[in-house]
């Protein structure tokens, strides 16, 4: 490094975003490119097997270990809230689901954002531009699978490596319930069960690392990365006209205090808490808050660290029998000993799972025009996650509000970079989402009660048969919920007129040049599923005007 190094672009964060984003922008020899990570290189042998996510969670060389304010809507209690800290960032260590939520999504985005360009039309080529779908090479390859999916892009998707009696049941038994058989939750209204497809290789996990950075990246002369390197502020400077610019970033590396320098553009994708972290720390956001740990306004933006939106799921676990599960299947040393050397042989089994294996899309309750909750289903149980299995033959059936409309925040708790910030999620504070709640409960209980699952005896371990009003079921839910990892929204994109926006329909933000924000915090809303996906077409889109702003400039 010297002393003061000047690149056009300054990607912050080395996550889903910031990996393709350095992929994109440093294919033009003529623009030097730097990636900063606060983590460190993705070499961990658990980030690549896809159990491993066990190992990785929770775990200060993966993941920022935060957690969760003591939130009412939990009735007190606080939750571990994971977050990728390492090359690849949460698609390191996530749960490997593609999906890309429901057009509705994108359409009401095009809405908010005053740009049609973010309708789910508009969107669905970035999706299919990056795509590698495993069913169009050389499986099924019909012109309507092949509209709404992309081949030979650098994101991988393939089908799970394996299937369970217990999992079948259970989809034999949604359908029952009226919910609809679906062989694809991509084609924008995800209704229906089945098997989720997954970002996966031949069994190994499929980060943005691999994807993005490895093949390509690392070998050309015009690109920079420095890992474990960690953003203290943004450096904003005033121009002779009194515009704000942002020239580039001052960050903590493992030699010392480095600044760099943006001759084009700095481009914050350190996520959800992250990016509005940063923002914050360097003098952007609420006044109030910014000014309250004596650091200097210099532009504020009221909407920065707001709007956090999360999807909050409920688990509930069924005792079974007759019927094989991973609780039994691991109980024991030979049993432990065949899932790793099926791994070891096929890259198939358990070892090659992803969190949840089955999903379904429906509605809570008929007033819903388009599914309202999502259910990860998996052959397995246990008290909470990391801890061990039960000892018992079960499954789970988490059950989760697709579009919350509770509303959090992430606000700094220090002027110092080291400090962790507050992570106040606001879970069930609003009357739909706790009516939600209850319903969903009733749903869990009605899919489960159906003549598919009969056979193999289910009976509710918990929450527990006793809870059965609108209050006991949400309360309950306050009890039992957990976060599924889906952090949105903190630097929402807007509409000029919008004065809770951060950023506008290209993503850069307001009051500032210089200065974009690609990650999954610039949804106004969550999507309705699992968001690693969507955040990588953001990303794609912001890519491509960098790119042609560059070119006409």
């Amino acid at each position: 490094m010297s002393d003061t190094p000047t690149f056009d672009y300054i990607i912050i964060g080395a996550g889903t975003a910031g990996c393709l984003l350095a992929n994109r922008l440093s294919r033009n020899t003529s623009h030097r490119v730097l990636l900063i990570e606060a983590g460190g290189r993705d070499d961990y042998h658990w980030i690549h097997i896809p159990v491993g996510y066990l190992y990785c969670i929770g775990n200060p060389r993966t993941d920022w270990c935060y957690t969760t304010e003591p939130d009412p809507g939990l009735n007190g209690r606080s939750l571990r809230y994971p977050r990728g800290k390492v090359l690849g960032g949460c698609s390191s260590i996530n749960g490997m689901i593609y999906m890309r939520g429901q057009s509705r999504d994108y359409d009401q985005w095009a809405q908010l954002a005053g740009d049609d360009g973010w309708r789910w039309d508009a969107c669905l080529p970035y999706f299919k531009q990056h795509e590698d779908h495993w069913r169009l090479d050389g499986g099924r390859q019909d012109e309507a699978f092949a509209a709404l999916h992309g081949r030979g892009g650098e994101w991988r998707v393939e089908k799970q490596r394996l299937r369970w009696d217990i999992l079948d049941a259970f989809a034999k038994a949604a359908q029952q319930a009226g919910v609809p058989a679906t062989d694809d939750f991509n084609r924008g209204n995800n209704e229906g069960v089945g098997y989720f497809e997954v970002n996966q290789r031949k069994g190994w996990r499929w980060n943005t690392a691999k994807a993005f950075l490895r093949p390509t990246c690392y070998g050309r002369p015009n690109f920079e990365m420095w890992t474990g390197a960690q953003v203290k502020r943004l450096l904003l400077e005033r121009g002779a006209d009194g515009a704000l610019r942002c020239t580039g970033a001052e960050v903590v590396t493992p030699e010392g205090v480095q600044v760099a320098r943006a001759a084009r553009e700095v481009l914050l994708c350190a996520g959800a808490i992250g990016s509005p972290q940063i923002l914050q720390l360097s003098g952007v956001g609420p006044a109030e808050l910014v000014r309250g740990h004596g650091i200097e306004l210099r532009h504020e933006l009221p909407g920065v660290g707001e709007n956090l939106q999360d999807h909050l799921q409920i688990r509930a676990v069924f005792k079974v029998n007759g019927v094989k599960t991973l609780n039994m299947l691991s109980s024991t040393p030979w049993g432990k000993a065949a899932i790793g050397l099926e791994y070891a042989l096929m890259r198939s089994g358990p070892m090659s799972m992803a969190p949840s294996q089955l999903g379904a899309f429906t509605r809570s309750s008929p007033q819903f025009e388009w599914p309202n909750v999502e259910y990860h289903v998996q052959p397995l149980s246990l008290d909470a996650f990391g801890e061990p299995l039960h000892d018992f033959p079960a499954f789970t059936a988490s059950v989760c509000n697709l579009n919350p409309t509770s509303r959090g925040h992430v606000r700094i708790t220090s002027p110092s970079h080291e400090a962790a910030p507050a992570i106040a999620p606001n879970y069930l504070s609003t009357l739909e989402d706790r009516q939600v709640a209850a319903d969903s409960l009733r749903l869990t209980r009605r899919i489960v009660s159906q003549p598919a699952l009969a056979k193999y005896q289910p009976e509710e371990y918990r929450p527990g048969v006793q809870y059965q009003t609108d209050e006991e079921l949400a309360r309950l839910a306050g009890d039992i919920a957990t976060t599924i990892f889906h952090p949105v929204g903190t630097c929402r994109m807007g509409r000029a007129d919008d004065d809770g926006a951060v950023v506008d329909a290209r993503l850069r933000v307001r009051g500032i040049a210089g200065l974009r924000v690609v990650d999954a915090s610039v949804m106004p809303t969550i999507t309705s599923g699992n968001t690693n996906s969507p955040t990588l077409m953001i990303a794609e889109r912001a890519a491509q005007w960098i790119v042609a702003e560059a070119a006409q400039a």
